[in-house]
């Protein structure tokens, strides 16, 4: 079971960072009129919310997270230096894999009770850290096609 999902959220994941292949520093501080969120905020919530599930719901207890997209809750505007963007995105990808590798069969059936969505199962939890991703690489896409 790991497995399957440790590949069904790895491939998930790929509309987020074939977002990224292509994007320059330049575009970061671009955002789609009447949003208030930055592509540069984007990238960087996603890694933050990753890391955020790393240690909250998959038991990564040790991991420090500075999720400091979450604790703003807006843009501050200084989301705007591409490689440390994109090294904290893979940092946040390679935290969650490895704490999703040390998952038994049986613990996904486990449920987790957090603050922003109550009780689910892991397996369950790591659906809601897809759809995240996936919400937030949809906004990503539309802000470096349209937003000036």
């Amino acid at each position: 079971m790991t497995q399957l999902y440790l590949q069904t959220w790895a491939e998930a994941r790929t509309r987020f960072t074939n977002l990224l292949k292509d994007i320059s520093e330049e575009q970061l501080t671009k955002e789609l009129i009447n949003t208030k969120n930055s592509a540069g905020f984007l990238i960087r919530h996603i890694g933050d919310v990753e890391l955020l599930f790393a240690k909250n719901v998959f038991g990564a207890v040790e991991l420090k997270v500075r999720a400091k997209t979450v604790a703003a809750q807006h843009d501050t505007g200084e989301w705007v230096n591409l490689k440390e963007l994109l090294d904290y995105q893979q940092e946040a990808f390679e935290t969650l894999k490895a704490i999703l590798e040390k998952q038994s069969d049986d613990a996904w059936l486990q449920p987790i009770t957090t603050n922003e969505f109550g009780t689910k199962t892991k397996a369950e939890a790591l659906g809601r850290i897809i759809s995240h991703t996936a919400y937030h690489a949809g906004q990503l896409s539309l802000t470096l096609k349209y937003g000036s």
